[in-house]
Formats: C-alpha cells, sequence, structure tokens
C-alpha cells in the first residue's frame, strides 16, 4: 500500500464576506516533502497555509494532518502540537533573551523541566548559527536574526511539519540568505516543510514540488525545473516573467 500523505487537503473552500479566498483547494503533502507555493498577492497562498493549522478558518472541505482530521478543537491542538509555523513578523517575545525565547513554549507545552529546555534551545541556536546571541533581546538582533530564532523556537517542539509564510518578505536582502540557508539545511534533514515564498532560487534548490497559486485555486504544480522553465499554463507563464530575471 502506498504511504499516506502526512497532509491531505481535499476541497477546501473559504470565504471572506464576497471573497472566495479558496476556491475548492485539494493537496496532497507526503512526509519529508518539501512544497513551494508561488502566485501573485491575494491568490490564496497564505490563507490556504494558515488552514493547515487552522489559524484560519475554513468553510467546506477536509484537511487531515498526519492522520487527525481538523474537526474538533482537541484534533486542532493535537496537530498543532506537531505543526511548526514561522510567519512574515517574526513574533518574538521582546521582553524575553532569544534563549527565553527558545525555552517558554517547551515548558509550557512539552513540559520539560527547564534545564532540558535549555539545552534544547542552546543547541538549536547554534543550528541556526546563532549562539552567541543566546543572551541577546530581539531589539538588538538584526531581522535576519529575530527570524532564525524564530524558526529555531519553532524546531524546539518537535514538529513534524514546518509551515513558513513568506518568511523572508520582511527582511532586507543581505539578511535573506542566511534565513534560507537554515530552511535550505531543514529541507536536506527531511523535514516536511509548506513554504509560501518569493524565493525562487530557494524553490530551485529545497523543493520537491512548487505550485502557483491565482484566484484560490492551484493553476499548475510540477517540479520547480519544469514549473519554472517550461510551464503549461499562460496563467503561469505570465506570473513567472514578472518575477524571473
Amino acid at each position: 500500500m502506498a504511504e499516506e500523505p502526512i497532509i491531505q487537503i481535499k476541497n477546501v473552500h473559504k470565504r471572506f464576506g464576497a471573497v472566495e479566498a479558496l476556491r475548492g483547494v485539494s493537496l496532497d503533502v507526503y512526509r519529508g516533502e518539501v512544497v513551494v507555493i508561488i502566485g501573485p498577492s491575494g491568490s490564496g497562498k497564505s490563507t490556504l497555509l494558515r488552514c493547515i493549522n487552522r489559524l484560519e478558518e475554513y468553510d467546506e472541505g477536509q484537511i487531515i494532518v498526519d492522520g487527525i482530521p481538523l474537526d474538533s478543537a482537541q484534533n486542532i491542538n493535537a496537530v498543532r502540537r506537531e505543526v511548526g509555523m514561522v510567519f512574515q513578523s517574526f513574533n518574538l517575545f521582546m521582553h524575553m533573551t532569544a534563549l527565553e525565547n527558545l525555552i517558554l513554549a517547551q515548558q509550557v507545552v512539552r513540559k520539560r523541566s527547564r534545564a532540558e529546555a535549555q539545552e534544547i534551545a542552546y543547541n538549536l541556536l547554534v543550528k541556526v548559527g546563532i549562539p552567541e546571541k543566546a543572551n541577546a533581546y530581539p531589539i538588538q538582533l538584526s531581522g535576519g536574526q529575530q527570524q532564525r530564532v524564530a524558526i529555531a523556537r519553532a524546531l524546539a517542539m518537535n514538529p513534524k511539519i514546518m509551515l513558513f509564510d513568506e518568511p523572508t518578505s520582511a527582511l532586507d536582502p543581505e539578511m535573506i540568505k542566511e534565513v534560507l540557508d537554515v530552511m535550505l539545511n531543514l529541507a536536506q534533514e527531511g523535514m516536511t516543510m509548506v513554504v509560501v515564498s518569493h524565493e525562487m532560487g530557494f524553490a530551485r534548490a529545497a523543493a520537491n514540488r512548487a505550485l502557483l497559486m491565482d484566484g484560490g485555486l492551484i493553476i499548475e504544480e510540477a517540479a520547480p525545473d519544469v514549473l519554472f522553465t517550461n510551464p503549461k499554463h499562460e496563467r503561469t507563464r505570465e506570473f513567472l516573467s514578472k518575477v524571473l530575471h
């Protein structure tokens, strides 16, 4: 029997008033796969991502994450414990050091002792390349460093899946690479990742599949090399002509 997808999205619709943000989206993501979602603003990319851990309610359809349907508060909480999310804004606690930001949720959600949480936190700061910033407050860090702390904080929960919502869009160009390098390492280690991003280089280097969304639908999906060099749909060609230089 073929392996079950770790994320199953079945005919999901989402409306904001009269606007239909998602118009019957279906997508399977397999364990260890990296899927990058591209598309113009307002195409439904971030809405779809936020539906995967029910940060956004959807109106119709079904989402199942690691065998758990998102249909009750208990199930939603169970899924959220297994899914890490990194946003455009870093959402760090400004009154806590980088290390403290990583320790808090481990103690509250994973019920780890302070000593264990601290050791995991420090090792993750090593992993994202900023162990020397353990005792720095977010205001003392660059945007790229703050985003790396945010990624480390998500990893501290031992997620099975990582969701990234345009993680580099708020960063200066020279800081983008340091964040993408961390994400690339995660991909190479086999982390299941769904990434909304305009970073085509990252998609080429790390993604198993790239998807173009527009108007609340998945217009086209293919391996990144195929999608970027030989897209089938006119809409895909039009979008890529604007973003690929």
